[in-house]
């Protein structure tokens, strides 16, 4: 059963030695579908670009809350653009992140965060959700779309926000951090998450499963992910592989392509 990682970041320098040798290796891993999204301009044409030259590969476009300092129109209006290119599946990754203190002002994140997301819905576009040490803000301003549609990347909300969140269709990214220890909340979430609505995603290079916890993540280091879902949820690996590979089409609209 082929795998689908929803997010990895494969234009990022960590893989500028050995990038195309990579992506190259992902089918015969059983790694048939990636989604590469943007954090910025720049970085989504990035995206695109690797999209472009791999067949399983798409890309998500936008501004993400840590990149969103001196955000301009003309930068909307060049993810804009971006959104029109046949292998652009989403608008993302964009959010709040209140974490780091020298962040943009919360204020401005939630202006960038709310213009992207009238753009998905004017473009009919899912979105990709970053949410950090903003639970509250973020589920009230995408409660306030009742059309909007799209998955929080590697959810750490509570399991009352993700039912929040199921009630109105959106999908819940699980990563690497599920494997660690100190996931107490995680399998919470997952009991409360129905089979079709879980992605599963790497967030490479970051967050990398236990076993290779510390080193560089790639699509790869899938299987660990899905079968700790599949240990929670009570099905086999086989089977989380299955459900999250038609979720990630579904979510994308990629059904009937791959």
């Amino acid at each position: 059963m082929p795998l689908f990682d929803t997010h990895a970041h494969y234009q990022d320098n960590a893989f500028r030695q050995d990038r195309r040798e990579l992506l190259e290796a992902l089918p015969a891993a059983g790694v048939e579908a990636v989604v590469v999204p943007g954090v910025d301009v720049e970085s989504s044409r990035a995206a695109l670009a690797l999209a472009e030259g791999y067949g399983g590969v798409y890309a998500a476009v936008g501004i993400h809350p840590e990149d969103c300092a001196g955000c301009t129109d003309g930068d909307f209006e060049a993810v804009r653009a971006l959104c029109g290119h046949p292998k652009a599946v989403a608008i993302g990754e964009i959010g709040l992140d209140y974490y780091w203190k020298e962040n943009p002002p919360k204020a401005f994140q939630q202006e960038v965060f709310r213009r992207q997301l009238d753009m998905a819905l004017e473009l009919d576009l899912p979105v990709v959700v970053h949410d950090r040490e903003a639970h509250g803000d973020c589920l009230d301003i995408v409660l306030a779309y009742p059309g909007l549609r799209g998955v929080f990347h590697c959810f750490s909300g509570s399991p009352e926000m993700a039912e929040a969140l199921l009630k109105r269709g959106w999908y819940l990214g699980f990563d690497g951090p599920i494997t660690y220890k100190n996931a107490k909340r995680a399998p919470e979430v997952a009991a409360v998450t129905p089979l079709d609505r879980i992605v599963v995603e790497t967030d490479a290079p970051y967050l990398s499963p236990v076993p290779n916890r510390g080193r560089r993540n790639d699509s790869r280091n899938l299987p660990y992910i899905v079968e700790k879902l599949a240990e929670w949820k009570g099905v086999p690996p086989e089977e989380m592989a299955r459900v999250t590979w038609e979720n990630g089409l579904r979510l994308f609209g990629l059904e009937g392509l791959l």
